[in-house]
């Protein structure tokens, strides 16, 4: 059935991407963010402070939440940047 309102269509907003192509875009910006040397350095950085650090015994429960978050945090930046190097 054709619009009434024909011409005045552009006022519309254009229509959300999918879940997967909102997803494959946040992945290729992620990697593009990681591919220059100070996105690598930073990276490198964030792993360091996560994925290689240990907590002693006498860390609290609070501590090991905390540190087990950014490391999940990490991993999921880590993980979207390979994805969006593979284009998918």
């Amino acid at each position: 059935m054709p619009r009434a309102d024909i011409g005045w269509t552009w006022f519309d907003p254009p229509a959300p991407p999918s879940a997967e192509q909102s997803g494959l875009c946040l992945a290729q910006a992620a990697a593009r963010v990681f591919a220059s040397g100070d996105g690598e350095a930073l990276l490198r950085h964030l792993r360091e402070m996560t994925l290689e650090r240990c907590l002693g015994p006498d860390s609290g429960d609070a501590a090991l939440r905390h540190l087990e978050g950014q490391r999940h945090l990490v991993l999921h930046l880590h993980a979207l940047a390979i994805r969006g190097r593979a284009g998918g």
